[in-house]
């Protein structure tokens, strides 16, 4: 965690759909799903499932606080469960399911007091709000398994989501209004992420996959593994501005390799739970597309490696930066 990163804990019923929620909000680097506020330490699944341990399933999340502020979250955090119902959440029963809010601080709390108080007036639901804000408590992940279960098992997935009623209460419930992550910190920006129809019908098949299912393309067999030109390398998505040639190299594994990005405001980093030992993935922010992962084993000074397919990119050569609307970035090759 850097300097200036914090943490926010949440639980609202089954983990896998928090943690697929929550770990995309802009300015969130990390969601792990876990287990909080029990009895015995490091409980695994079954204990925690058995309603008996005292702990609750939960999700532990590192937020950016330039980029969203704790407000914003807890804002989101109640648009993601039923508030009035303690006794689980949806088709999930038991006190393992209850929702909750484990505060840090003071100042947290303070927060997350409020929230609730204004939202219990605001008259949106019949019954009362009935979600305990507590202090927190040792947090221990989950089972790797659990980790990312919606990137891993997307079809499963959003059987279960679907199936298990959140899907359509939260619908009802909130209809299509869009919540306000905190105008205040939250980035102005002229990139986005189109709809799902439009990017599936301009993508081919390995550029889908590989940045909306987190697939991998071939090593070795790839747009831009031996591209040499002066340029920059756009998301393909949303075309935001992410690698330059000025930092790439070959790094002799068949993928192209970066030793920064052009500005990490445009970047998410997240624990990737798919492999054992876990990796750390690297997404872009706005268009939230899966682009490779970073590994430390890159050239000196920063010896970091961004190992990228080259089916999430868009080369733009240097010559056309104006032409494209990148000539604020022309500087990067004087």
């Amino acid at each position: 965690m850097d300097e200036q990163s914090q943490k926010a804990t949440f639980a609202g019923g089954c983990f896998w759909c928090m943690e697929s929620t929550l770990k995309v909000i802009p300015g969130v680097l990390d969601a792990i799903s876990g287990y909080t506020g029990g009895k015995i330490e490091d409980p695994t699944y079954e204990q925690v499932n058995s309603g008996t341990s005292g702990h609750l399933e939960a999700v532990e999340v590192t937020f950016d606080p330039d980029v969203i502020s704790y407000k914003g979250l807890v804002e989101a955090f109640w648009r993601q469960i039923d508030p009035t119902d303690r006794h689980g959440q949806f088709s999930d029963r038991g006190p393992q399911y209850q929702p909750a809010i484990f505060y840090r601080n003071e100042s947290q709390k303070e927060i997350a007091e409020r929230s609730r108080d204004a939202l219990d007036k605001s008259g949106r639901f019949i019954r009362p709000i009935d979600t305990d804000i507590i202090p927190a408590s040792r947090f221990y992940p989950a089972e790797v398994h659990h980790q990312g279960y919606s990137a891993k098992n997307p079809a499963r997935y959003r059987m279960y989501h679907y199936g298990s009623g959140r899907e359509i209460y939260l619908q009802k419930c909130w209809r299509d209004e869009e919540v306000d992550l905190d105008a205040e910190s939250h980035r102005k920006h002229e990139y986005h992420k189109p709809p799902q129809k439009e990017i599936r019908k301009r993508l081919t098949n390995t550029q889908y996959n590989v940045t909306q299912h987190g697939n991998t393309e071939r090593p070795f067999h790839n747009d831009y593994y031996k591209e040499i030109q002066e340029g920059i390398y756009v998301d393909i998505v949303s075309g935001e501005p992410l690698f330059s040639s000025t930092d790439k190299y070959d790094s002799k594994t068949g993928w192209p390799s970066f030793t920064k990005p052009i500005d990490k405001k445009y970047i998410t980093e997240h624990k990737d739970f798919m492999r054992v030992p876990p990796r750390t993935e690297v997404r872009s922010y706005y268009a939230d597309s899966h682009l490779g992962h970073v590994f430390s084993d890159g050239p000196e000074p920063a010896g970091l490696r961004y190992s990228i397919n080259s089916a999430s990119l868009h080369f733009i050569p240097k010559k056309k930066l104006a032409e494209r609307g990148y000539e604020d970035l022309s500087y990067l090759f004087d």
